[in-house]
């Protein structure tokens, strides 16, 4: 493996514009996949400004907050200010700095819809223009590629999609990669408090693209194939074919080693699940428990294997109890990833 340059800590979500992924046989005919289990780093540049919060100016006469005064809501994504497009939380800022106290047209994204919004900047205390926005333009972090078709390099992750963490709104995809990754450390989940993984990251080269941000993971191409080279694919499980009882996760918790570990699958929701909440699972397997607690942020994405066929993918932790957490079926992120073909 190449040299490491940085180190992140992993996020889970509790966290779109459509691209084409590369030809091939649709997600719906797949009968079996490779299931991977290793950790990737993931990096994405949002399509707009996601709106994080809106915070109150320090003036020299008090505090007051343009924003909200604007309108704007949280989970907003601003698309262009005065006509302009921002892609930036740099430019923002550089924009409303030149304007001078002038009224300026903000164009976001809300629910869907385009909505126009207009604002005047007010000068804090130390004589800088601010609207009171804090916005983010990029997500970084670590996630578990869950399968890979070997025939096209199509590959799915995480079982959730990555949102802001306040809003819950899912970040607009404008650009995504993938980055190989070790894991370097282990926060242990308690109950009350959830764990997470380390991970260090090869920023000098990608592996694989992200192309698609969706309520039920992240889909892409891995350009690498080096996750995969030599492993044999096994059946996808149908909806009717899983069953409560013992199965279980191969996650990447130390390194770059991929191991599996026992669980229970407790409770199967069927089509009244949410989309990233389809079964209940308990962590079973004492290495993986005396290791990490249960399920900690990073495993998200960890395939779920029952009777030889895989069956989903690790998606949530419950904050309560560590040992326990949520699932997605895998047909549904095949169904999602079937229509970007």
């Amino acid at each position: 493996m190449k040299k490491f340059q940085t180190r992140m800590t992993a996020w889970i979500a509790a966290l779109a514009v459509a691209w084409t992924l590369a030809g091939g046989a649709a997600a719906a005919d797949l009968t079996e996949v490779i299931p991977i289990g290793r950790t990737a780093g993931i990096k994405m540049e949002s399509q707009g400004l996601m709106v994080e919060s809106i915070d109150p100016v320090t003036t020299a006469v008090g505090e007051v907050t343009p924003a909200k005064q604007a309108g704007f809501q949280e989970g907003d994504i601003l698309l262009r200010v005065d006509g302009q497009e921002i892609d930036t939380a740099e430019a923002l800022q550089k924009k409303i700095s030149l304007s001078a106290g002038k009224t300026m047209e903000f164009t976001v994204q809300r629910d869907g819809k385009e909505v126009k919004l207009s604002g005047t900047a007010v000068q804090d205390k130390s004589g800088v223009y601010r609207m009171g926005l804090t916005v983010r333009d990029s997500v970084a972090g670590i996630g578990t590629i869950t399968y890979v078709d070997p025939a096209t390099g199509q590959y799915g992750s995480l079982g959730h999609g990555i949102c802001d963490g306040d809003s819950g709104v899912l970040v607009p995809l404008k650009d995504g990669s993938l980055m190989e990754s070790s894991v370097s450390g282990v926060v242990k989940g308690v109950s009350g408090t959830p764990g997470c993984l380390q991970g260090d990251f090869n920023l000098q080269e990608d592996m694989g693209s992200v192309e698609e941000n969706t309520l039920t993971g992240i889909f892409g191409v891995l350009t690498d194939d080096s996750y995969y080279a030599g492993k044999e694919p096994v059946p996808i499980a149908t909806a009717d074919e899983i069953q409560t009882g013992t199965a279980t996760i191969l996650s990447n918790v130390s390194g770059e080693e991929v191991r599996e570990y026992t669980c229970e699958i407790e409770k199967i929701y069927g089509e009244g699940g949410e989309y990233d909440r389809s079964m209940t699972i308990r962590v079973t397997d004492k290495d993986l428990i005396a290791q990490t607690g249960g399920i900690v942020q990073g495993m998200s994405g960890s395939p779920i294997l029952q009777n030889g066929k895989l069956v989903g993918a690790v998606t949530h932790v419950l904050v309560s109890d560590p040992t326990r957490g949520y699932a997605v079926q895998i047909e549904k992120m095949l169904e999602e990833m079937d229509k970007i073909q």
